[in-house]
């Protein structure tokens, strides 16, 4: 299923391709970087890419990293999945961050992230007085067991 979004390239980025996917199969398209700039070790930056878009009403963008730039250099999205909202008109950046230790050099053109169209379902909250009761309870992080090989697993379990 393909949807139809509207892409508008910002002035002098008539040179840049759109985001396109890499395969048949892929999820996600990647986004090409619109400027050049260093990240030092632990640096963050909006990278710009001179796209703005109008995604249809009960979809949104998420912006994920890319996993060899993750790999590799330690180059990633701290705000993964960001979105992009369908009522957003302004211009596409996406906020890299340098988890390596080394500094990193983005240049114009460069694949910087990957972008997914994905469904978009609103709550409508219903105020009660009471919440059903489960086995979890109000268990919080890690109250569920061990999340690798080294925890004892109880009988019956």
């Amino acid at each position: 299923m393909t949807v139809p979004v509207l892409v508008r390239r910002l002035p002098g980025n008539d040179d840049l391709p759109l985001p396109a996917y890499a395969t048949d199969g892929a999820a996600g398209m990647d986004v090409i970087a619109a400027e050049h700039v260093t990240l030092a070790p632990g640096a963050r930056h909006a990278v710009t890419t001179g796209l703005a878009m109008a995604i249809p009403p009960g979809f949104e963008i998420q912006v994920r990293p890319r996993s060899g730039l993750a790999l590799k250099h330690g180059i990633s999205v701290p705000n993964t999945p960001g979105t992009i909202d369908s009522d957003y008109r302004g211009e596409l950046k996406v906020i890299l961050i340098n988890l390596g230790d080394a500094p990193f050099e983005v240049r114009r053109g460069d694949r910087i992230a990957q972008l997914v169209l994905a469904p978009v379902v609103q709550a409508a909250w219903l105020e009660v007085e009471h919440l059903d009761e489960t086995a979890r309870g109000a268990g919080g992080f890690g109250s569920t067991g061990p999340s690798s090989g080294g925890g004892v697993v109880a009988p019956g379990n």
